[in-house]
């Protein structure tokens, strides 16, 4: 199975969390993570730094796809809003550069990687850590993101290897 470069993002209006990794369906490669401060006078502006930035890294590591964090509603719906904002303006930074965007809730993320949903932050930092090898813990927004990339190569690997069973099969799921 060829290699596939995956590119999760956490997404946040102040800080958003992205991560790299390389994929071959059985083993998953670190290849960058880190934190966009996200900056601006008014949330068009960080607006605008997101796409800009998450442009430009899209370009430099030229992943194949991209896996984000869905919105989940908190307490605060302005917050919500705004994190909703903030993912549609990473989405549409893979789009534009034609990227496939799979999206994914943050209790499945957890449930892929720590093997419990309700799973909490130094969790998923240390089964990141523990998966990709790392000699050191990501901060915890560059860990959500890891988590959100390795789920998405959980997720990829599920559907290729149920295609492919199917295949053997006469092209005949059963």
């Amino acid at each position: 199975m060829p290699v596939a470069r995956i590119l999760g993002i956490d997404p946040g209006s102040r800080l958003l969390g992205f991560g790299l990794i390389d994929s071959d369906g059985r083993r998953a490669t670190y290849v960058a993570s880190g934190c966009l401060k996200v900056t601006g006078d008014n949330l068009p502006d960080k607006l605008g730094l997101i796409f800009r930035e998450l442009s430009e890294l899209i370009q430099t590591y030229r992943p194949a796809h991209l896996a984000i964090e869905n919105v989940f509603m908190n307490r605060n719906a302005d917050s919500a809003l705004k994190l909703g904002q903030a993912r549609g303006a990473a989405i549409c930074a893979a789009v534009m550069q034609e990227l496939g965007v799979s999206e994914y809730a943050p209790r499945e993320i957890k449930l892929a990687v720590v093997g419990k949903g309700g799973a909490d932050k130094q969790q998923v930092q240390h089964m990141v850590r523990v998966l990709l090898s790392l000699s050191d813990t990501p901060q915890a927004d560059a860990a959500d993101a890891l988590a959100i990339a390795l789920c998405h190569s959980y997720q990829q690997n599920a559907v290729d290897r149920v295609a492919a069973a199917g295949h053997l099969r006469g092209g005949r799921l059963r």
